[in-house]
C-alpha cells in the first residue's frame, strides 16, 4: 500500500492525533482548539472535518500574522528554515501543539 501525504489525509484523521497529544499530558481539547483557532482563525466546532488536511492549512480564514515568531525544532527541523509555505503551517501548528503537551503557559505559546 502506498503511503498517503499528509495533506491528502482527512482532517477527521488528523484533529484527532492533535488533540490527543495534549489531553494525553494533561492538557485539555479546548486548550488544543484554542492554539488552532489562535493560528489559524479556524473555530473547531464548524469545521468540516472531511477537508484534506493541506485544505484546513491552506485555506485558514485568519492565519496569524505573528506565527512567525513560531521558531524552534520538531523532528529535527527548524520551523524558521522551512521554505514551502504549507509545510511551515503544518509545523508550526505541531511547534504550537508540543509547547502545550510539555505544559508552557497559553499566554507564552500564544506570543
Amino acid at each position: 500500500m502506498a503511503r498517503q501525504n499528509i495533506f491528502d489525509m482527512k482532517l477527521s484523521r488528523i484533529y484527532p492525533l492533535l488533540t490527543a497529544k495534549a489531553i494525553k499530558k494533561g492538557r485539555t481539547k479546548e486548550e488544543a482548539d484554542r492554539i488552532i483557532f489562535w493560528l489559524t482563525g479556524w473555530n473547531m466546532s464548524s469545521v468540516n472535518m472531511e477537508m484534506t488536511y493541506g485544505d484546513f492549512l491552506s485555506n485558514a480564514p485568519a492565519f496569524n500574522p505573528r506565527a512567525d515568531l513560531i521558531t524552534g525544532s520538531v523532528c529535527g527541523v527548524k520551523v524558521e528554515e522551512i521554505e514551502d509555505p504549507l509545510t511551515k503551517r503544518m509545523r508550526q501548528l505541531d511547534k504550537l501543539i508540543d509547547e502545550l503537551s510539555k505544559g508552557k503557559p497559553m499566554d507564552q505559546i500564544l506570543r
